[in-house]
């Protein structure tokens, strides 16, 4: 089974995504989980670009951006998502090729016709039909709540750390593509147990 948690900053991706891997373990089952951000990779190639991508701003062309996380993107798939679904496990990713389509652009203005065609001519068709996928949402107040209290956390983050205006566009953005691409979007702003009681009732499993 193949899972991808999109969505809204500071909506949960990362949490919920460890808290379904849990559930599935208590199973039995295999699990893979990991961010396509890599920055908690423990691949160093991978975590590398991390840092260019989502550390400071270094400068570099938005559509140079658009390419290093497809990188990033790719060389996680081959390396852990694939071998995990050829043996039956389950894979759960947070974010996928929509936060570039989002952040580089519908933010940023690289054309998205460039950054559709570069990710379904590199990456494998499995990736772009998974079994279940949502983009979680919030309610903007209770959004620019959790994202001061992760102040710290953000600080120095290319993109994360900018202010409500930029991150109104973003949401804005994400119910676009939700809407483009037929994408259910889920309601994050409950306790972290709740909506994932909400989310398991939601896909059934």
């Amino acid at each position: 089974m193949f899972i991808v948690i999109e969505g809204q900053d500071a909506a949960g991706k990362d949490t919920q995504a460890a808290k379904l891997k849990e559930y599935f373990e208590s199973q039995g089952k295999k699990v893979v989980t990991y961010s396509e951000s890599g920055t908690t990779s423990d691949n160093p190639f991978v975590k590398g670009i991390a840092e260019l991508t989502y550390g400071k701003d270094y400068g570099i062309e938005h559509r140079t951006r658009a390419m290093l996380y497809l990188v990033n993107r790719y060389e996680q798939w081959k390396k852990l998502a694939e071998p995990a679904l050829k043996e039956g496990g389950i894979v759960i990713i947070t974010r996928n090729w929509f936060s570039t389509l989002i952040y580089e652009g519908y933010i940023q203005g690289v054309s998205r016709s460039f950054i559709t065609k570069i990710h379904k001519y590199t990456i494998p068709s499995p990736y772009f039909t998974p079994d279940k996928m949502v983009i979680l949402t919030l309610d903007e107040k209770e959004q620019a709540k959790r994202l001061e209290s992760q102040g710290k956390v953000r600080q120095g983050e290319f993109f994360k750390s900018k202010g409500y205006e930029f991150q109104h566009k973003l949401n804005q953005a994400y119910l676009k593509v939700a809407k483009e691409f037929d994408v259910p979007t889920f309601d994050a702003s409950g306790t972290i147990d709740e909506v994932f009681e909400n989310l398991k009732a939601y896909w059934k499993i």
